[in-house]
C-alpha cells in the first residue's frame, strides 16, 4: 500500500515549499515546532507513517510517569504529615529512588544539556558563513528555504577523527547543525557534493520536522528506555528526514548509502543497487533484530527505502523482491549454495568479461578524477630524499 508521503512518480510529489514570497509572514518562532511556518505537525507529506502513532505512545507514556512522580510526590507529603516517612523511606529500593530523582530533574537536565551542547560548538566548532565555507553554509540556506524554516540554522563544521556523522540540534528557539570534517570532505567536485547537499538536507529535515525542539526531546527521553519501541521511534524520525533529504536532492540519496556504507575513499565503488537488494536477499531474525534495535534504519533497508518511493521504508519486516539478479548467495543461506574459491574466480572472471566491473583500481581512487600513474612501491621506499652526497651511498646503486 502506498503511504501518503512517498510519491511513485516524480520527486516533485513531495510537495517542496520554495522560496518566501511575502504572501505568508516568518513571523516569530513558537514553543511548539516554532521552526517552521507549518506549525505543530509540519508537513505530514513528509512524514514516516509510524512516527506520528509512536510518539503520541511516547507522549502517554511521559504523561505517565509524571503523573506517577507527582502521586508520588503527594503520597510522601501525606506520610510526613502522619509521621510515616521514616519507615516508607528506608524499605524503598534505591534504584527507585534514583528514578523517582532524575524523572523530577529530567527537564532542567535536557535544559542544561542542550545548551552545553551549543555552547561547545560556538567555542570549538568552526562555523560556516558566507565567507567561511561558502558552498556548504549555500546548501543549508536552500534546504531551510525549501522546507519553509523561520530562521536558518547555524552551520558548523567540528573535527571528525575519521568518524562520517553530522547531527542536529537546539537550544531555546536556535537550531543548528554539525557536519564532522570527515563528511564535509566529500563535498568537493571531485567527490560527491550532491551526497554532501543530501545529509545536510536531511539535518534541516530533523529541525523542519520539529524534532530537535526542546518539548519533543523531553517527551522522547524516556520513552526512548522502552524496548523495541523506543528505538522505532528514533528509526521513523530518521526515514522522515530522509524524505526531506530526498525532497531537496534526490540525486543524493545513492551517494549518500554508498558513502554511509562504504565510507569516503570507497564509496565511488558502492553498488548502491547491489546494497539495496541485500534488504530483501537478506532473510532470517537476527538480520530483524539488528534492524529492531536500532536507531536508524540498517543501511541496506534505508537504501532500498530511497530506491523505492513507492512505499515507506520499512520499519518491521524487510522488503521481499530484489530488483536484479545476485552473482552470491545471500548470507542466511545454507554454506552448501556459496561457492568455492574456483567457483568464485569464475564468477570475478566472469563479471569482468561481462562489462559488470566498471573499474579494477578501486582503492580510493573516484571515478571522473584524474590521477597520476601510480609509481612503484619499491621506487617509493629507496628514492633520494636529497641530492646524494656520493654516489656510492644510494641504495639502489
Amino acid at each position: 500500500m502506498t503511504s501518503p508521503q512517498q510519491p511513485s512518480s516524480s520527486p516533485a510529489a513531495f510537495g517542496p515549499h520554495g522560496p518566501l514570497d511575502g504572501r505568508e509572514p516568518v513571523g516569530r518562532p513558537r514553543l511548539f515546532n516554532g521552526s517552521t511556518r507549518l506549525g505543530l505537525t509540519g508537513d505530514l507529506a513528509m512524514r514516516h507513517p509510524w512516527e506520528l502513532p509512536l510518539f503520541a505512545v511516547a507522549v502517554l507514556v511521559t504523561i505517565g510517569f509524571n503523573l506517577a512522580w507527582l502521586a508520588s510526590i503527594v503520597v510522601f507529603i501525606i506520610l510526613v504529615a502522619t509521621g510515616n516517612d521514616a519507615s516508607v523511606v528506608d524499605s524503598l529500593d534505591p534504584n527507585l529512588i534514583q528514578l523517582f530523582v532524575i524523572i523530577g530533574a529530567l527537564p532542567w537536565i535536557l535544559w542544561i544539556l542542550r545548551a552545553l551542547m551549543y555552547a561547545q560548538q560556538r567555542a570549538l566548532a568552526v562555523r560556516m558563513s558566507p565567507t567561511q565555507f561558502p558552498e556548504g553554509y549555500r546548501m543549508v540556506c536552500e534546504a531551510a528555504q525549501q522546507f519553509g524554516m523561520r530562521r536558518v540554522p547555524d552551520a558548523y563544521v567540528t573535527m571528525g577523527n575519521g568518524v562520517i556523522n553530522a547531527f542536529a540540534a537546539g537550544h531555546g528557539f536556535r537550531r543548528y547543525v554539525v557536519v564532522h570534517s570527515d563528511l564535509f570532505e566529500v563535498g568537493g567536485r571531485v567527490r560527491d557534493p550532491e551526497a554532501l547537499r543530501f545529509v545536510i538536507a536531511h539535518e534541516v529535515g530533523h529541525h523542519a520536522a520539529g524534532h530537535t525542539g526542546y518539548f519533543r526531546i523531553l517527551f522522547q527521553n524516556l520513552f526512548y528506555q522502552v524496548p523495541i519501541l523506543g528505538k522505532a521511534l528514533s528509526r521513523a524520525q530518521e526515514y522522515t528526514a530522509d524524505n526531506y533529504g530526498y525532497s531537496h536532492v534526490p540525486n543524493g540519496a545513492p551517494g549518500t548509502m554508498a558513502l554511509l556504507a562504504g565510507g569516503k575513499y570507497l564509496n565511488a565503488h558502492v553498488n548502491v543497487n547491489e546494497l539495496a537488494d541485500r534488504a530483501a536477499t537478506e532473510k532470517g531474525l537476527w538480520v530483524h533484530l539488528v534492524q529492531w534495535t536500532s536507531t536508524h534504519p540498517i543501511t541496506t533497508w534505508r537504501a532500498n527505502a530511497l530506491r523505492d518511493r513507492t512505499r515507506a521504508g520499512r520499519m518491521w519486516l524487510r522488503p521481499k523482491a530484489p530488483l536484479f539478479h545476485q552473482m552470491l548467495p545471500a548470507g542466511s543461506t545454507f554454506s552448501k549454495k556459496h561457492p568455492t574459491p574456483e567457483q568464485a574466480i569464475e564468477l570475478i572472471n566472469r563479471a569482468r568479461a561481462e562489462g559488470l566491473v566498471l573499474d579494477e583500481e578501486q582503492f580510493g581512487r573516484f571515478p571522473g578524477a584524474e590521477y597520476p600513474a601510480p609509481a612503484s612501491m619499491r621506487d617509493l621506499q629507496i628514492r633520494a630524499p636529497y641530492p646524494p652526497i656520493n654516489e656510492g651511498t644510494m641504495l639502489n646503486s
